[in-house]
């Protein structure tokens, strides 16, 4: 076997065991909250009247994927995360190849590993979300603008028009990326880089603009209530920008290459063309601050990190770079090497035998409640996770199945529900004394089960009800930002 070809093997194996230790031993863990609202939606579809309250949650084209999955494979955590895990491997391939045409022929595995030292890609890979779709799409996007722009061929510039009209599609957050497209075709345009004419790229861009324009009507829409779904209600502050720029990893891999340079004394390297720069700097800083711009002029805060995950390619193409501008073409693998034995050995701590996806452990919490052995009368106290559980929409007659408890559905505990909203209000406090005097006090057990903030609110809240005095509350385990706990009469305990 050749040296190169050892390389490659190497390579590979250290690739398979990072993201065997990183995407896969994650996927049988517990859905999180929102992976609980594709259940709902995939079970309910679309058109359920519970999903009017958030329509941003159904303008989507996401869910066929975990729908045909489940159709051929069944219902379960691993299931519905098998097609962000194929996205997103298709995404490190196509994130190579970009590597290897933008930075240099032997950059791909750099980039590779540089990406899954990034934990938003990683947990892309196991969320049964839009976020890996979207990132395989715009990844598609680049691919294939760079190659009609290479080569003028009009396959190339059909599915550059494909994976762009999709993109905004996948997720309604993603527009900012159409800046770097643009801003990408426009400086090669410019500076005569590509055998296009001006006319045919009006052209496309013409027929992705009229693409375009029902998903601009639907988003613009929705802007009008961006306030009524945002759970921060704080602007963004300057140092949460900072930190999604993931200086660490772009510095990293030019420190670390330019320290390997004077060790070795190897000549300074070509830098990628202006072009290439234009797209690779584009990519990586327009999602974040298009964000927060968009955060503090309107003062709708969406600056949210599953949000920003869009740049993270081209966070790692910036860290490939900048180290291309000190590699020569022996030292890329080795130091891809390098980089992936890293990973392995530091990313995602010491793997347990069922390593959580998110700090949100839904199941487990749901497995503890069954086993203090609910009946069918026993109350069981439920707040929403979801901002949008408020007066009006929220009312203790709430219809189920909803999707403001779509928990309910996924997780279920049995018992008789009692419903609370999001956030505490009088009115919610009104029906909550009254429940506290009838339902809940003459059971002798009942149980508070959701988010952990909004648990210990109705935990505090109960406990200092005079229809309760004397009963006692305890936590049935650690399970993330989720919480349950029990209340019970003394003499039932």
């Amino acid at each position: 076997m050749s040296h190169r070809n050892r390389y490659v093997l190497a390579l590979g194996v250290l690739l398979a065991a990072a993201l065997f230790k990183l995407w896969i031993l994650p996927l049988r863990s517990s859905f999180w909250v929102d992976e609980m609202v594709t259940a709902f939606v995939v079970h309910y579809g679309p058109s359920h009247p519970s999903l009017t309250v958030a329509p941003q949650v159904t303008a989507t084209i996401y869910y066929w994927l975990p729908w045909a999955a489940e159709r051929l494979l069944g219902f379960s955590e691993v299931v519905y995360r098998i097609p962000s895990t194929l996205l997103m491997g298709l995404s490190l391939f196509l994130l190579a190849r970009l590597a290897m045409r933008l930075i240099h022929p032997d950059a791909g595995w750099f980039v590779v590993f540089a990406a899954v030292t990034l934990r938003g890609i990683n947990y892309e890979a196991a969320d049964a979300r839009p976020y890996a779709m979207a990132t395989c799409v715009a990844l598609g996007a680049a691919w294939f603008l760079v190659r009609w722009l290479d080569t003028a061929r009009w396959l190339d510039a059909f599915f550059y028009l494909v994976c762009a009209a999709l993109l905004w599609r996948v997720h309604l957050i993603q527009w900012p990326f159409y800046v770097v497209l643009a801003g990408y075709t426009l400086v090669r345009a410019l500076r005569g880089e590509t055998p296009v004419s001006w006319w045919r790229i009006g052209a496309v861009y013409a027929v992705l603009g009229a693409a375009l324009v029902p998903v601009l009507v639907t988003t613009l829409k929705l802007l009008a209530e961006t306030k009524a779904h945002v759970i921060f209600t704080q602007p963004p502050m300057w140092r949460e920008l900072g930190s999604a720029f993931k200086f660490l990893l772009v510095a990293g891999g030019g420190v670390g290459a330019w320290l390997l340079g004077l060790q070795f004394k190897w000549p300074r390297q070509k830098p990628p063309s202006w072009s290439a720069l234009v797209l690779i700097v584009g990519w990586w800083v327009c999602q974040p601050l298009a964000l927060f711009a968009f955060s503090l002029l309107t003062g709708n805060n969406v600056f949210v990190t599953r949000y920003l995950w869009l740049s993270l390619p081209g966070a790692a193409l910036a860290a490939a770079a900048a180290a291309g501008c000190f590699l020569p073409s022996h030292a890329w693998k080795p130091s891809a090497a390098a980089l992936g034995a890293g990973v392995l050995l530091f990313m995602g701590g010491v793997p347990r035998f069922a390593p959580l996806h998110h700090n949100s452990n839904w199941r487990e919490a749901a497995r503890e409640i069954r086993g203090l052995g609910i009946q069918p009368d026993t109350p069981v106290v439920y707040p929403s996770p979801f901002i949008e559980a408020k007066s009006p929409v929220w009312q203790p007659g709430y219809a189920l199945p909803g999707f403001l408890y779509c928990h309910l559905l996924t997780y279920p505990v049995g018992g008789t529900p009692y419903l609370l909203p999001f956030i505490p209000s009088p009115e919610a406090e009104r029906y909550a004394a009254t429940i506290a005097g009838g339902a809940l006090a003459s059971s002798g057990k009942f149980v508070v089960y959701g988010g952990d903030i909004n648990v210990n609110r109705w935990q505090y809240f109960f406990s200092q009800r005079p229809e309760l005095a004397g009963w006692h509350s305890k936590k049935l385990g650690a399970f993330g930002d989720v919480e349950a706990v029990v209340f019970e009469k003394p003499d039932e305990r």
